[in-house]
C-alpha cells in the first residue's frame, strides 16, 4: 500500500466514524491505522472504544495488549490477554503473548504452565514451542531448553529465534559444533545475533 492509499484509507476511516460512531469495526480499523502511523495513543483510544461497543472483540484485545506492551505496561498487556482467553478459552496468540511476558516479567513457572496448556490445545505453533525453550534456558534445563527449540524448527525450520536460542543452548552444552551450526542459521536468516555469543563461538586461530 503507496503512502498516498494508506492516507485515503485514513481519511476514509475517519469519515466513516463520524456518521457511525458506534461501529466497533470501524473503531478498530482506525485503531490499527493509528499503529502503522505509530501513534499509539491514539490507537488505544480506538481500540478502548471498539471494546466498549463490543467487549468481545478479540482482534482489539490482543491489538490493544499488543500495545501496552510496547509501552512497557506489563500488567495491562497481561490483563488484556487473560481477558481474550475468558472469551476464547483456545485462543493460541493470547496464550503465545501470555508466555512471553510472564517471561519478561520473570514468572518462569507460570511462562511454562502457559506454554504447556498452549502445547495441549495447539501443538503446531513454533513461537509456543519456542518461548518454552526460552524459559527452560532461563532456568538452565538445557535438554529441555533444545527439545522444545527443535520442535518449534520442525513445525518451521525457518523460525529463526529457534536456531539462536539452539545455539545459545548447545554452547552451555559444550556443544560447539553444534552451537555454530545454529549460530550460521540465525544470522543467515539475518537474526540480531548476540555479539558475546558471536565472540564465543567465533572458531581459535
Amino acid at each position: 500500500m503507496t503512502a498516498r492509499h494508506e492516507e485515503e484509507t485514513f481519511a476514509r476511516l475517519k469519515q466513516e466514524l463520524l456518521s457511525r460512531p458506534n461501529s466497533a469495526p470501524l473503531h478498530y480499523n482506525l485503531g490499527l491505522a493509528h499503529v502503522q502511523r505509530g501513534e499509539l495513543d491514539e490507537a488505544v483510544c480506538r481500540f478502548q472504544a471498539a471494546l466498549e461497543i463490543n467487549p468481545g472483540l478479540l482482534e482489539a484485545r490482543i491489538n490493544l495488549g499488543g500495545i501496552y506492551f510496547r509501552k512497557g505496561n506489563l500488567e495491562a498487556a497481561i490483563e488484556q490477554n487473560l481477558q481474550a482467553l475468558e472469551i476464547d478459552p483456545h485462543l493460541v496468540s493470547a496464550y503465545g503473548n501470555l508466555g512471553l511476558l510472564y517471561l519478561q516479567q520473570g514468572r518462569v513457572e507460570e511462562g511454562i504452565a502457559v506454554c504447556e496448556k498452549a502445547i495441549r490445545i495447539h501443538g503446531n505453533v513454533p513461537q509456543i514451542y519456542a518461548n518454552l525453550g526460552h524459559a527452560y534456558l532461563v532456568q538452565g534445563e538445557l535438554e529441555k531448553a533444545i527439545e522444545a527449540n527443535r520442535k518449534a524448527l520442525e513445525i518451521s525450520d525457518r523460525f529463526v529465534l529457534a536456531h539462536h536460542q539452539l545455539a545459545i543452548a548447545y554452547y552451555r552444552q559444550g556443544n560447539l559444533e553444534l552451537a555454530r551450526e545454529h549460530l550460521r542459521e540465525a544470522e543467515r536468516q539475518g537474526y540480531p545475533v548476540s555479539p558475546e555469543l558471536k565472540e564465543a563461538l567465533a572458531p581459535e586461530g
